[in-house]
């Protein structure tokens, strides 16, 4: 595909543009979970984190994703980007694979809070905060450092 040789620096700025929109909504949807542990469930703040946590996941989260994963697969695609025989690349693309992992864990999470029945401590959303951080390192090290 010869023509996305043309379309590189777009697709490329598109890329990071999704990446972030996405890194964004990963970071701050599991801190909305750890305060909302301390509202009460069926109170007004209760429903407030439900809106925050709903159109957070609705309209930036999924919407990211989905374009992260689209100008992603144009970039692998676009002629002499990707050496098929190195590492590195499946290495990042596992570590983007485990992200919407992580992203489909936080729907189920954020489901839970709408019924009124999460379970789980503040601690487990604050650990669950870091794993996307740890899965961006390993994402952009691979990509910029190409180590293998």
């Amino acid at each position: 595909m010869p023509f996305l040789l043309h379309l590189y620096p777009w697709t490329k700025a598109l890329h990071i543009i999704s990446v972030i929109a996405w890194m964004a909504g990963l970071l701050y949807l599991p801190r909305l979970f750890v305060y909302h542990c301390d509202a009460l469930p069926g109170s007004e703040t209760s429903e407030l984190f439900k809106i925050m946590e709903w159109r957070l996941y609705k309209y930036i989260m999924t919407p990211a994703m989905l374009a992260t994963f689209g100008f992603g697969i144009l970039l692998a695609l676009t002629p002499g980007l990707v050496d098929w025989q190195a590492g590195w690349f499946y290495v990042k693309l596992v570590a983007v694979i485990l992200m919407a992992g992580a992203h489909g864990a936080m729907s189920r999470w954020r489901k839970d809070f709408l019924a009124d029945r999460n379970r789980r401590p503040q601690r487990f959303f604050r650990i669950a905060n870091e794993v996307p951080t740890v899965l961006m390192l390993i994402a952009v090290i691979m990509v910029v450092v190409q180590p293998f």
